[in-house]
């Protein structure tokens, strides 16, 4: 059956497909039992795997490579990225690959770093953590020169990128949605940076929102933030006087520094504003008070993005996968719903 592929072998025995891969290349490090059922799946289905690339498998590297592009200034002090590392060596470790961190902070590092990323045998693939407008021309070089590749979070370009990402849209929607139906009229929003996909996504998702409940979207209540926690002080300072009774922050960094902000003005949460944000981190729930939120798979996205990346190398890179998670939202005490109702706007 010459239309079978690894996928197929690995579906009927219940294995991955890096496994079938290792089976089929005789690599040591398979239990004899696997080894078995694997060959036997084989032998059953005749299949055979194709001669170019069997030869391109031995002359693979087992190390994939993750490029934190200059778009990711909060890399050491925001939660997230660590999550999504977690998650990306985790699937690292489970396929016997090794993870190769390529932090490019300047035009400059992009410049020395991508001759090594294009040099043959060094990499079997590539992940960008992106999403951002200015990291497009790295995307952009990896698709011109066919070097495997999935991006972490949705590019602003991408009819020839496989990426993994969240639903931040309907994430944002569920979110703004949900303050609504407990009465909040005037929703403001801190989101991400407006030059990043994420940033375009949960600010859209808002909108959307607001609309559908028959609320007009007021620009006053509209602030960009830049996923810090003292973004989101800046940011809520600056919407204090346009008197929000809510607040969406698109996410958990952010929030937290909302909150603070909310109490320095002698306000309460969520009586006054209540407030909502996005990631659930562990951070969320240890907060003063703790903060509902949109919880999205970031271990799982990274793990997602290797098994993608994997797929692609044995696969080849054509056509563009895309996998779109699912989030959702968890309710805690900063958003009002388990509070008395809210009290009215000093003076």
């Amino acid at each position: 059956m010459a239309s079978l592929r690894l996928e197929d072998i690995a579906r009927k025995t219940g294995v991955s497909r890096s496994t079938v891969s290792r089976v089929v290349n005789n690599h040591p490090s398979v239990s004899d039992e696997v080894r078995q059922r694997v060959l036997a799946a084989i032998e059953e289905t005749g299949y055979r795997p194709h001669a170019a690339a069997r030869t391109l498998a031995s002359q693979r590297s087992a190390t994939l490579g993750l490029i934190l592009p200059q778009s990711v200034g909060a890399f050491f002090t925001d939660p997230y990225y660590p999550h999504l590392i977690k998650g990306i060596a985790q699937a690292c470790n489970q396929h016997e690959y090794t993870l190769a961190l390529f932090l490019v902070a300047t035009q400059e590092d992009e410049q020395r770093v991508f001759p090594r990323l294009a040099r043959q045998g060094l990499l079997d693939g590539v992940i960008i953590q992106s999403g951002h407008r200015g990291d497009q021309w790295i995307i952009g070089r990896m698709v011109d020169a066919k070097i495997p590749l999935v991006v972490a979070g949705r590019p602003f370009c991408y009819d020839n990128v496989s990426y993994v990402d969240v639903d931040n849209i309907n994430a944002a929607y569920s979110a703004v949605v949900h303050l609504v139906r407990l009465g909040r009229r005037r929703v403001a929003t801190i989101t991400g940076p407006l030059a990043s996909t994420v940033g375009i996504d949960r600010l859209e998702g808002y909108r959307k929102a607001l609309v559908e409940r028959g609320l007009t979207p007021d620009e006053t209540l509209i602030v960009e933030g830049d996923f810090t926690e003292g973004g989101g002080f800046y940011a809520m300072q600056r919407l204090l006087p346009a008197r929000p009774d809510a607040v969406f922050a698109a996410s958990d960094i952010m929030a937290l520094g909302a909150m603070r902000a909310i109490r320095q003005a002698g306000l309460r949460i969520p009586d006054d504003i209540a407030i909502v944000g996005f990631d659930d981190l562990p951070l969320a729930s240890q907060a003063e008070v703790q903060l509902t939120t949109v919880r999205q798979p970031v271990v799982p996205l990274g793990i997602q993005t290797v098994e993608l990346l994997l797929d692609i190398i044995e696969n080849g890179i054509e056509p563009p996968r895309r996998i779109i998670l699912g989030t959702e939202l968890v309710v805690r005490a900063s958003c009002g719903a388990y509070s008395t109702p809210r009290g009215e706007w000093p003076g």
